[in-house]
């Protein structure tokens, strides 16, 4: 059992390295929200990672940073808490708010570790010593720009090349892609960019050999999906629709994908997220851990998610220098010229905060702490 003893949130303001872009719009910068709790003498961190407009997700950062300090963050201070498993069952009477929620309990998942003095990998269920790596690659200015990314990131070893998509920016750059590297594995994500109407234009994309074709249609839906995979030999892989087990199996059972992006944020924290993993490996069907643009707080989160044994495909987890031109953790993520990153093995999450840089970065923040009884 563990008593928290307070909770602390914080806003910092972190420019990419590069901008990155989807099918949403262009990124150049985060705003992020941090969560750092106390307990036991010790501290761990969590990230929210909603993103700076309900695009994605129907979370924001605002709304993340409201429900947290209004609903989510009193109900776990100063209660008996047996781990980061429990800590769903403190939050169930607020619906919704996954990301906001995650950010807690995972940094609840980290504090365990640290407690048992054991790497947080382990603690989840982790088997793997390394995990594969693959990149995100947004779109670009130009077919040219693609290609020197692309180009950049193979040298740098990474396994999996995957492309953000878009009607316009699709088959030619496949073709061109192809032509150039004819045996790399290949996928893309369309952020549900897609309609019906285009079920004929996918259908095209088979002769790409894509790996899988990453959420093409409705962000919410099951339905329409299990009619385009259907029509199509390359798998679908679904994200969005994915919040919890129960959409797992109902996908799975629906045969709406044959491949799933679990995202720990997404779903609500470790907790949900390995119940997906266990639910997939039962079924035979592979899973990989997507990225939100994490700062090395929720890098190194996803790094524990990604070593249990269902991440069999390689992840969207990659060096922090990808994104941040200095990160808040220190070592770096870094990723080896064989495309994998060694998982830590130290207790906790393995890296150490930048706490003077997290106070540089921070542009708001409150704390919560539980009260203390006085005798009188």
């Amino acid at each position: 059992m563990l008593k928290i003893d307070r909770i602390q949130l914080r806003e910092i303001n972190l420019p990419l390295a590069h901008p990155f872009e989807t099918s949403f719009g262009l990124t150049t910068g985060r705003r992020i929200l941090l969560i750092e709790i106390e307990a036991e003498g010790l501290t761990a961190w969590g990230e929210c990672v909603a993103g700076e407009h309900p695009y994605f997700s129907d979370e924001m950062i605002d709304t993340a940073w409201t429900i947290t300090e209004m609903e989510l963050a009193p109900r776990l201070l100063g209660v008996e808490i047996k781990g980061g498993g429990s800590v769903p069952g403190l939050l169930k009477q607020v619906r919704g708010h996954r990301m906001a929620k995650a950010a807690l309990e995972n940094a609840v998942w980290d504090l365990e570790s640290q407690l048992q003095e054991i790497p947080l990998g382990r603690l989840l269920g982790g088997t793997r010593e390394v995990i594969p790596c693959g990149v995100s690659i947004g779109i670009q200015p130009s077919p040219e720009h693609l290609m020197e990314k692309i180009a950049t990131e193979l040298d740098a070893g990474y396994q999996r090349i995957k492309l953000k998509c878009k009607p316009g920016w699709d088959v030619t750059i496949f073709d061109e892609v192809r032509k150039r590297w004819p045996e790399i594995l290949l996928s893309c994500d369309a952020n549900s960019a897609y309609r019906m109407k285009d079920l004929d234009h996918i259908a095209a994309w088979d002769q790409y050999k894509l790996l899988m074709i990453e959420q093409p249609l409705w962000y919410d839906d099951f339905y329409f999906h299990s009619m385009l995979q259907k029509r199509i030999e390359t798998a679908i892989c679904l994200d969005e629709s994915i919040r919890n087990r129960r959409d797992a199996l109902a996908a799975i059972d629906m045969e709406s994908c044959r491949i799933i992006n679990i995202k720990v944020g997404r779903v609500g924290g470790f907790s949900e997220a390995i119940a997906i993993h266990n639910a997939t490996e039962e079924r035979g069907i592979p899973v990989w851990c997507g990225g939100m643009l994490e700062t090395g707080i929720g890098r190194a989160h996803n790094i524990a998610l990604s070593s249990l044994p269902n991440f069999s495909l390689p992840g969207d987890v990659s060096a922090s220098s990808r994104y941040w031109t200095e990160d808040i953790i220190e070592l770096a993520v870094t990723v080896s010229k064989a495309g994998e990153i060694v998982v830590p093995t130290t207790p906790g999450s393995g890296f150490v905060v930048q706490r003077d840089r997290i106070e540089a970065l921070t542009v708001r923040r409150a704390t919560l702490a539980a009260r203390v009884a006085v005798a009188v």
